[in-house]
């Protein structure tokens, strides 16, 4: 009986002790370059066996956290390059723009289907660490029980299985909903339009996080909204402060934020202040459509709450989809627009009248026989070990003033560079290499971050990657000499 705990009991230490050096290293205790005890002084300092101690070891070393050195013991090898907070000053200044999307971004994304092309730009898992296989082998057995093998007509609100699963599911992030309360959608961003257009008119404005994701831009534009940007913290999301002040000074008709691993940032609002933000607009009756698409992604050890979770008067519109976790290009996505829901489903009867059956089926079925669960907790463990490895890279080759995000969820880092590097400057010149990576250019509607990028670890680190953001160091270096 012994033999049978052993195993199970040195996992749990080795793991443990692992994730106190990985909090000393992440923290700045253990700083780049210190090094470690050896293998034999830590089981003794530890009171662990050498085998746990040299697991603990190679735990932090296959997330890039240190290196061994032959002859010479254990190093930490990861950099820690933090942001300076913004000014999240009260005051408010910025009048709403209309909402436009720079020449720019079409010159980042018309090229990369290009072959050869490394896409640092792509805001998505890698097709390698999606469940390929499995999921076809499920799409073939969703049309299988089908009654009319998944050729008819959907019903407007969506797939029923799909949505009882969505309804089971929101009780990770603190909701209490049913199949009723959700409406699916063809990706997130439909969700989004639908939610928009629930609760604003042409002309009206409509708050948004700085910087963020430029097809909400595009989505804004085309709807003939306005745009009032709020400032973000690099770590906590939103400044509610500022949002206050400018909700007392424009007649501000919607907000639409990511609150959990915003994109391109990285960053998380804090519970308590989604919370807070929930109970400042529905003081006003300003609707909040929530964009939660990369809540699934977290690293930690639990799934953040969404500010739906907190919503009592039904103002919270939430929005999300697989297509940053399980199935880009399924287009499955979804709403759940509390006190909206009828209008949600009108607008999509008169666009779309229902969404794709065989997608939406599969999904829901995938879910269902707990295969989501299964493939999430290997991406979200390959995705922080990316991260952690795209970071150490980053710290290495690009120069020394560069800042980077520190994100506990998603797959993006937001990365700030000298001011006299101008990103897209830098954008062209890695293109003439086959890189292709996000100027913040665009990511605001007035080219603010002109002197950052965004670079996705949702592609595992190879030599050829490693090679390119050596490459990507080089040109940056080379422009801080000019």
């Amino acid at each position: 009986m012994d033999t049978a705990v052993l195993p199970l009991e040195e996992d749990f230490l080795y793991n443990q002790l692992a994730e106190k050096l990985e909090k000393n290293i992440l923290d700045g205790v253990l700083k780049t370059g210190d090094k470690l005890l050896s293998v034999r002084a830590l089981s003794k300092e530890q009171g662990v066996s050498l085998s746990t101690a040299f697991k603990a070891y190679t735990q932090l070393e296959i997330k890039g956290l240190v290196e061994a050195r032959p002859k010479s013991g254990y190093y930490v090898s990861f950099r820690k390059r933090n942001f300076q907070a913004p000014d999240n000053s009260v005051q408010f200044e910025k009048v709403p723009e209309e909402a436009s999307v720079d020449d720019i971004v079409s010159m980042v994304y018309q090229s990369l289907n290009a072959e050869g092309l490394i896409r640092l730009s792509i805001a998505v898992p890698s097709n390698e660490l999606l469940p390929v296989s499995k999921l076809s082998k499920t799409m073939a057995e969703a049309i299988r029980e089908s009654n009319d093998s998944c050729l008819s007509y959907e019903a407007t609100q969506g797939n029923l299985r799909l949505r009882k699963q969505i309804a089971r599911y929101a009780f990770n992030w603190g909701g209490n909903i049913t199949e009723k309360d959700v409406v699916t959608t063809q990706g997130c961003m439909e969700a989004l339009v639908f939610c928009l257009k629930a609760v604003t008119e042409p002309g009206d404005t409509v708050a948004i996080e700085t910087p963020t994701y430029f097809g909400i831009f595009s989505v804004l534009q085309s709807l003939g909204l306005k745009v009032l940007e709020i400032p973000t913290h690099p770590e906590t999301g939103i400044s509610i402060e500022y949002l206050a002040g400018a909700i007392n000074k424009v007649d501000v008709k919607a907000c639409l934020f990511v609150t959990n691993f915003t994109n391109p940032m990285g960053c998380i609002l804090p519970d308590d202040r989604k919370k807070q933000l929930v109970e400042l607009l529905a003081s006003k009756d300003i609707p909040l459509i929530e964009d939660d698409i990369y809540g699934e992604l977290y690293f930690g050890k639990a799934r953040p709450r969404t500010c739906k979770s907190f919503d009592k008067k039904g103002l919270v519109l939430l929005c999300s989809s697989v297509s940053k976790s399980l199935a880009p290009g399924y287009r499955v996505g979804w709403c759940i627009p509390g006190k909206f829901t009828e209008k949600v489903i009108s607008l999509k009867r008169m666009h779309t009248v229902s969404s794709a059956n065989p997608t939406q089926a599969a999904v829901g079925l995938f879910i269902e026989t707990g295969r989501f669960d299964l493939h999430m907790r290997n991406l979200r463990r390959e995705l922080y070990k990316q991260c952690l490895l795209y970071t150490r890279s980053i710290a290495e080759h690009f120069p020394e003033s560069t800042k980077i995000s520190q994100p506990k969820g998603g797959c993006v880092l937001w990365i700030e560079l000298d001011q006299k590097i101008d990103a897209f400057k830098l954008f062209q010149a890695g293109m003439k290499h086959n890189i292709s990576i996000s100027p913040g250019h665009i990511f605001s509607t007035d080219a603010r971050f002109k002197n950052c990028i965004r670079i996705s670890f949702g592609m595992p680190i190879t030599a050829e990657v490693e090679h390119a953001i050596k490459i990507l160091g080089i040109l940056a270096k080379d422009m801080l000499k000019a």
